[in-house]
């Protein structure tokens, strides 16, 4: 199986070797995001509270985390449906699981160097250390992690079944999910109704820890323990629907006609 898999993680990871575009996209978007939320929040330093700008700073970061482990697995499938090689890689000895472990593989080579590239930088440019996080570090970037190959998993299952047609939720989902997660602010600051969406998600209380941890609170137990316990439930929600949703792709015959589109 290993082999299978690093098989498959290796091809991923060749294709950004032989396209400068492709390697650009792990850190050219993320930098730029960076840059703007960077020189921006240096600006609102000099005028609002000074840890606004910590959170925030740290806030971006952490979300390209989220975001990256999400777009590991959609766009790996995606690309095999671009190329029309996803066929191929169904009719391959290969099994659902081994594909899902390698983009899962992928997603967290490509998290790690987004959060290293984009703290180095903002050491650099705005005097912020992300490991002034401290302990909670790891394991918050791991929750993000576990939740983005989650919402991973939904996206890809809904591009096999709908093709084209739906793409565009590779990229829009995420921030759909966004202004519930308490990226930007606290979970207070939403209405009542809103608070018990956000809530349901375990980004909620990876960023809402992420501010008590620069606050110099420390690692909130709780918190992480809600925000693993949310990621089990949602990881087996999205393997269980990518699974029922690729059984009646193949049943409905729609492989073949992904290939062609």
């Amino acid at each position: 199986m290993w082999l299978r898999v690093s098989g498959l993680t290796m091809r991923y990871l060749f294709l950004y070797r032989r396209s400068l575009v492709r390697a650009g996209e792990i850190f050219f978007w993320p930098v730029m995001d960076l840059v703007v939320w960077g020189f921006l929040t240096a600006y609102l330093k000099t005028m609002v509270v000074p840890q606004a700008v910590v959170y925030l700073l740290g806030a971006l970061i952490f979300w390209d985390v989220l975001y990256r482990s999400q777009q590991a697995i959609t766009l790996s499938v995606t690309e095999e449906i671009w190329t029309k090689n996803l066929l191929n890689i169904f009719l391959s000895p290969v099994t659902t699981f081994e594909l899902m472990l390698s983009t899962c593989m992928i997603g967290i080579i490509k998290s790690l160097l987004t959060a290293t590239t984009l703290g180095l930088l903002a050491l650099m440019f705005y005097d912020f250390n992300l490991l002034d996080v401290g302990i909670a570090l790891a394991p918050f970037m791991a929750s993000l992690l576990l939740f983005g190959w989650a919402v991973g998993m939904c996206t890809t299952a809904l591009v096999l079944r709908f093709g084209q047609s739906a793409e565009a939720l590779v990229w829009g989902i995420p921030f759909l999910i966004q202004p519930f997660s308490a990226v930007f602010y606290p979970v207070d600051v939403l209405p009542g109704w809103l608070q018990i969406v956000a809530r349901a998600l375990p980004s909620t209380y990876v960023f809402e820890g992420m501010r008590q941890a620069l606050d110099g609170d420390g690692l909130n137990w709780s918190q992480l323990l809600i925000s693993f316990g949310l990621n089990a439930v949602y990881l087996a929600a999205g393997a269980t629907f990518f699974v029922w949703m690729l059984g009646v792709v193949r049943d409905r015959g729609y492989l073949s006609r992904l290939g062609m589109e």
